[in-house]
């Protein structure tokens, strides 16, 4: 499974959801796959060691080591290790022989036993199920019942009367990237090249504004206030409408 930020959810309630399983292997029993699939960031050394060498493959433990480099990202702002997608593979066995985590001192330490279980290199000493969790110390007294039926209170609920995502950046990755998996490379490549070029590319510019109209007019959806605006709202929507087909058509004019 690709488990990372990009594919955590919040519902209303704020209770996380992970999304998007278009990449993920099935894997039964005592099974163990070899594909290489998912975010280089938030991926197990055994799944680049497999890949590189081959071997008997890897199971459920990789799903819990992306756990482990999310929890650490959420706590800290950045990931455990400096890897990106354009990271190569030899680079990345390297950097995990030779460098060491840095865990904050601020943390407790019962948060950091746990980090330090989930970031285990070793699969085979690496918490990897929710029986591994539920016993570590630092989560003994969690109410597992309340957490499975939802019960517990959140710590942060979502608005539902406003936006919480950037409308830019959603639109952008709606409209000009239908099929994203097919187009990674079309996409890398222009992340690479996207801050060189913005004082060279004079459409750039004009791009921007076409995404800033777009996002000005963006529809905050509340279901609860759906009847009392429907009409309101209908105005509006064409003219978002108008903006995104001025949008796509100055796309198509474009070259990348």
């Amino acid at each position: 499974m690709n488990i990372c930020v990009n594919f955590w959810s919040m519902s209303c309630r704020g209770h996380v959801h992970i999304t998007d399983f278009n990449i993920a292997t099935v894997v039964k029993g005592a099974e163990r796959t070899s594909s290489m699939a998912g975010t280089k960031p938030y991926m197990a050394p055994e799944v680049f060691q497999v890949y590189m060498d081959g071997g008997p493959g890897y199971s459920y433990p990789v799903d819990w080591w992306s756990l482990g480099v999310t929890a650490y990202e959420l706590l800290r702002g950045w990931r455990p290790y400096e890897i990106h997608s354009a990271t190569p593979i030899d680079e990345i066995l390297n950097m995990f022989k030779v460098e060491r985590v840095h865990y904050s001192s601020t943390w407790c330490k019962g948060m950091v036993a746990l980090l330090r279980k989930l970031l285990s290199k070793d699969p085979e000493s690496r918490l990897s199920s929710l029986r591994d969790i539920q016993s570590v110390p630092y989560l003994a007294d969690m109410n597992w019942d309340a957490v499975f039926e939802k019960a517990l209170m959140p710590g942060f609920v979502p608005n539902k009367g406003r936006l919480n995502c950037d409308p830019t950046f959603e639109l952008e990755e709606m409209i000009l990237e239908s099929k994203p998996l097919h187009k990674k490379k079309k996409r890398l490549a222009k992340n690479r090249s996207r801050d060189s070029a913005k004082d060279s590319c004079p459409l750039n510019g004009h791009l921007q504004q076409c995404l800033e109209t777009v996002r000005k007019e963006f529809i905050i959806f509340n279901r609860e206030n759906l009847d009392d605006e429907r009409e309101g709202i209908t105005g509006v929507s064409q003219r978002a409408l108008v903006g995104m087909k001025l949008l796509d058509f100055e796309l198509d004019r474009a070259v990348f």
